[in-house]
This record gives structure tokens, sequence and C-alpha cells, in this order.
């Protein structure tokens, strides 16, 4: 339940010069989002005010976060994190007690264990509350150091660390969550004595404990959830790891999912029971899928919306758009923006859809291209057919009616009207609307002309003899060329021209 006491400060300025990128660190993907994305969703249940700490490409992050009702406060020069909660400090609401501050390239933390943070933190009575991690390998992180009473002596960066804090396992995450009446002052104190000449928050946990102050630590249950994001190797560890945990989630929900690891599930796909995803498979954006459906190797789907009992064949591409209960797509489909495949329209080999919608039954099943199209239920769409939908200035639409039969290789040149009932000969080009229940052939009169093949064989092999008698007196003058004996040379010798 989001409150009016806590505020959330997510520190999101910084570039990341370690991912060598012209993009701000925040604003990288993985899962689906970019990274400062999943934080605010993350914070969004616990705090109605959350404020981003922006700086490289502010405006590009502000556009990011204000969907998700986040506002931005400026932070430039970036002077360290102590400096970015001062900025934040004159944009926090005066109601505020409590601040969650956390990293904006944190994006494997989840809501639940914010609140964790939050409950230790009101129960400890603390000043401040910092999230830890327990890590196999801790090199690179400031140490937590315990009291015998549990609570936090102190954070030791690892260059300041001796031998018996560099064993230490728990380390630091960058989230914390401060009482504001303790913290103001420690801030303004805060000197930038070090290498950096920055003001670090960190600073202020030692000076809470000379004041006498409560710090606590909670240990996050899964580590990976303060994983930060600095490399384009870890920028990938942590797509892999919202991409395993959003298959677990849909396989405890009853969906079948063979090989997870190479299915790429954006986090806002839905996925109804007894559904199977094959491997290879991508579904993006805001898909959903009903239940009893199967997903074929290697199909993408971005924003589709697949009703009950729907068949998507391999290698198939669907995106934004609508397919009702039976129906069946592919292989190797390609249904573009605002198709619309009514329940048992079928859709196959190599045929692509766009802005149209196909009726209940409809079959287009070969090497098809159905542009701005209407088709009434039951029709046929032979192989091979077209709707010429584009004349150059715009689109125009075809409008097909029921039990229409549409011959292989024909061209509907729009805009065009078929009528009910109506057939199209196999190889028209169809310029005129076609009345209900009437037979179109638009193509032209076919005439045979009975032994001209065989006359132009005859004719063809006369050509070639007549070409071969032609050429063999002059091979027969390059044979004895060849074969007259040769001339003595003149030239002196060697052995003459020493003499």
């Amino acid at each position: 339940m989001a409150t009016n006491d806590l505020t959330i400060v997510i520190l999101a300025a910084g570039k990341g010069t370690r991912l060598k990128s012209d993009v701000a660190k925040v604003l990288h993907r993985a899962g689906g989002h970019p990274l400062v994305e999943h934080v605010v969703r993350a914070c969004q249940p616990l705090a109605k005010n959350i404020l981003v700490v922006v700086g490289h490409q502010a405006e590009d992050v502000r556009k990011a976060v204000a969907p998700l009702g986040a506002s931005t406060v400026l932070q430039r020069p970036q002077n360290g994190t102590g400096h970015a909660m001062l900025i934040a400090r004159a944009a926090i609401d005066t109601n505020a007690r409590l601040a969650i501050v956390l990293p904006g390239d944190a994006p494997l933390i989840r809501t639940e264990t914010l609140q964790a943070l939050l409950d230790a933190h009101r129960a400890g009575r603390a000043a401040a509350t910092i999230l830890t991690a327990r890590l196999d390998n801790p090199a690179g992180y400031g140490r937590i150091v315990r009291k015998p009473d549990g609570s936090v002596a102190a954070i030791v960066e690892e260059k300041s660390a001796g031998p018996a804090e560099r064993e230490i396992r728990e380390v630091n995450s960058s989230i914390y969550c401060f009482s504001l009446e303790k913290l103001w002052p420690c801030l303004a104190e805060l000197r930038p004595d070090n290498a950096h000449r920055e003001l670090y928050l960190t600073d202020t946990v030692a000076m809470l404990n000379q004041k006498g102050e409560r710090v606590l630590a909670v240990e996050s249950a899964d580590a990976r959830e303060t994983f930060g994001c600095n490399t384009r190797a870890e920028l990938a560890e942590i797509d892999r790891a919202f991409r395993a945990r959003k298959a677990a989630a849909l396989m405890d929900a009853g969906v079948t999912i063979y090989l997870p690891e190479t299915v790429l599930i954006d986090p806002d796909v839905e996925i109804a029971h007894d559904t199977v995803i094959e491997p290879a498979v991508q579904l993006l954006g805001a898909t959903r899928i009903g239940s009893r459906c199967t997903i074929q190797t290697g199909s993408i789907l971005a924003n589709a919306t697949l009703a009950d009992n729907v068949l998507v064949r391999q290698h198939s591409v669907i995106t934004s758009s609508l397919l009702a209960s039976g129906a069946i797509v592919g292989p190797f489909a390609h249904l573009r923006e605002g198709s619309d495949l009514r329940s048992g329209a079928r859709v196959g080999n190599f045929v692509e859809v766009k802005k149209s919608l196909l009726g209940e039954g409809v079959k287009a099943m070969h090497l098809t291209y159905l542009g701005d199209a209407t088709i009434g239920r039951d029709t046929n769409i032979g192989a091979g057919t077209i709707t010429c939908n584009y004349d150059g200035v715009k689109k125009n639409p075809t409008r097909i009616g029921e039990r229409v039969f549409v011959g292989s290789d024909s061209a509907l040149v729009a805009p065009i009207t078929v009528g009910d009932g109506a057939y199209i000969a196999a190889g028209s080009t169809v310029t005129e609307d076609i009345p209900a229940d009437a037979l179109a052939i638009a193509r032209g009169r076919q005439v045979n002309k009975p032994g001209w093949a065989a006359a132009r064989r005859a004719k063809s092999s006369e050509s070639k003899s007549t070409a071969a008698k032609t050429s063999a007196p002059r091979r027969d003058s390059a044979k004895k060329l060849a074969e007259r004996p040769r001339r003595k040379s003149s030239a002196p010798t060697k052995k003459s021209r020493r003499r």
C-alpha cells in the first residue's frame, strides 16, 4: 500500500562509461524495458511520490519515467550520490518522513524486497537501514561490518578493507531506507574528501554511527536483485535473469514451455493455462494468449492477442493483430499491424496479411498478400493471390463477400468489391466489381498452334547442322597448319658464337 510519509529517490544521473555507449546507462534495455523503468515499476506499489534524479541525457530519461507517474529533478554537474540527495531535497514532499534511495540500474529489485526493507526500518526505529546481499565472490563491493547485536558498525570499501574484512561476504547493495530528519544533518556535513572530490551517500552511515544512531541491515533473499549493470556482460546476465523469472512464473501458472532458456518473454505478456510454447519463440510487448494455444518453434509475437485454441505454426511473425478461437497461422506467415482473423480462419505458408479482416473459416493457404481487405466468411483465397491496394498515392480497400472462390494467381486491383458466392478464374487480373454468384474471367485468350513446337525444334536442329558443316574446313585447315614441320632457326647457337 502506497503511503504519503514515504518518498522514493531513484539515482539515474550517470552515464555508465563502462558500457561504452552513447546511450545513458539507465536507458539500456533488459527484460523488455529500460533499466530505470523496471526500478520505477517495482517502487510504484510502495509510494505515491517517486523522484528520479537525472543528469546524462536527462530529457530522454524523463520521457521514459514520466508515463509511469515519476517526477524528475536535474543533477548538474554530477558530484556523487550524496550531492544527488541534496539536489533531490528541494523536490521531496514536506510530509515525507522516510526515503528509500536506490540506483536506477538495479532492475531486478522486487517490490516485496523493498517492502521488507521498509518494514525492518520501521520496526527497528532505525536512522538508516541498508539492503545487503551475500555473494560467493564479493570482490569490488563494500563489506558490511556488523556489531554483536546485528546492527551495522560500518561499510568498508574493498580498497580500505583489511584481511579479515575482505573475508566478509555480505556486501552493500547501495539500496537504503533513511529517516529523513536524521539524514539531512549528515548530508549538510558531507565533505568531498576522496580522490573523485565527490559527496558520497555511504559516508552518512559512518556519521550516523558516530552520532549514536541505529543503522540496520536487511539481507536480500536473492542476491541477484541487488545487481547493478555496468558492462554489456552484466546487461546480458540481467536480461537472462528477467527471462528466466518470467518463464518460471508462467510455468507455475500452468503454461508449458519447452527449453525455456531459449524462449524470450517480455514482462507484460499474459498466457493462460494449458498453452504450449515451443523452443526459440519470442513473445513481446503486451501480447495476450488464451488457453490451449500452441506457439511453435521460431515464431515471434509482438502486441498480439490470441483467443483460446489458436495454433501458430513454425517461424510465423504476428504484430499487433487479433486471432479468434480456432485460428491457424503459418508456417512462415506474416500478420502485420491491424490483421483480424475470426474464428477458424487459416493463413498458411508465406502469406502476408496487413490491416485486413478475414471472416470465419476464410482460407488463404499459400503465397498470398492481403492488404486493406475485408473478406467474408468461408471464402477461399487461392495460391498467389494479391490485393493490389496501393496506387502510388494512397491505399485502397478490397471487399470480398462470403463463400467466394478466388482462383490461384489472381490480382485484385483495388478499390474493388466482389459479391457473395462469386468465382474468380485462376490467373485473372480483376479491375471491375464482380456481382454476387458471377464468374469473372480476366485474362488473355489462349491460342493453341498445332505442330508449332515440333516445327521450331526441327528448324533449330537444321540450323545447328548447317553451322557445323560451315565450321569443319576451318578446323581441318587449323589441324594441317599444326602438323607442318617447323623451319630451323638461323640464329647462331651459343657454341658457334664462342667460335
